[in-house]
């Protein structure tokens, strides 16, 4: 399939069943040029576990709809074999990749990388719009497009939250009742690690706050530098906070920006 698509161009690849979040990238894009186009593909190199893979909500027809009304210009559901036609050239995460989330979904990263490369390739825009919900993914493709010296600039967009907190996710619609509750515990940390004045006591209470819910299992909690994703340090000057864990068997990640003493 060849895209006759219209310069300039933005682009926001997503995985569908979108929400606000994903409307609100859309409408940021417009912002940068007139054109938008909103790809909507599960990509299966990303998913280490095959039952998560099938779980996946998909709605095409609701997604065109939710797309369209915050200004895409194009909705393009490719298929599996338009973007791998033939094997795909893998792209590593490099030793990022196995970090964080890289150590509980094996190969997501590369995964990701190698999705965001192809779709690149194929649509040529010149702004690519991502969340920083996803954070250490948004870390990858920024140092990809860098390393790799692609025209494209990468534009990141705040979290979009729902009114009680909890960082919107295609993955929400699985909760339960009782599963949508605990999980608030999550932005709960995070804000209170972010109301603290210093770097030890924001780690402190951030996995203190998170041992309160029971119904919460954490896979990890830690504050690094959004510079370069080490472990943050008292010399730090841009502190973020991640969380992962899971809720039954649904796994959310959230993050926040920290700010000790007002020093960002």
């Amino acid at each position: 399939m060849k895209l006759e698509l219209l310069h300039p161009l933005a682009f926001v690849p997503t995985m569908g069943a979108l929400h606000a979040g994903h409307q609100s990238l859309i409408s940021m894009a417009k912002s940068y040029a007139p054109n938008v186009l909103v790809s909507v593909f599960v990509n299966p190199l990303q998913f280490e576990n095959p039952d998560d893979l099938a779980k996946y909500p998909r709605d095409l027809a609701g997604d065109a709809v939710k797309a369209e009304s915050a200004g895409a210009t194009f909705v393009w559901s490719p298929t599996v074999e338009e973007i791998y036609p033939s094997e795909p050239k893998i792209i590593s995460a490099g030793e990022l990749g196995n970090k964080f989330e890289g150590v509980h979904r094996f190969g997501h990263f590369d995964g990701v990388l190698t999705v965001v490369k192809r779709l690149f390739d194929l649509t040529q825009p010149e702004f690519a719009l991502f969340g920083e919900k996803d954070f250490q993914q948004l870390f990858l493709i920024k140092r990809m497009v860098r390393e790799l010296a692609l025209p494209i600039t990468v534009i990141e967009a705040p979290i979009v939250r729902e009114a009680d907190g909890l960082a919107m996710s295609s993955r929400n619609v699985r909760l339960s009742a009782e599963g949508r509750q605990a999980a608030l515990v999550i932005s709960r940390a995070l804000h209170a690690a972010a109301r603290q004045q210093d770097l030890d006591s924001a780690r402190t209470l951030l996995h203190q706050t998170l041992r309160e819910e029971a119904r919460f299992a954490l896979d990890y909690a830690e504050i690094i530098d959004e510079e370069n994703f080490e472990i943050a340090s008292s010399a730090t000057a841009k502190p973020r906070a991640l969380v992962a864990g899971w809720i039954n068997d649904l796994r959310l990640i959230d993050n926040m920006p920290m700010n000790f003493g007002g020093q960002r």
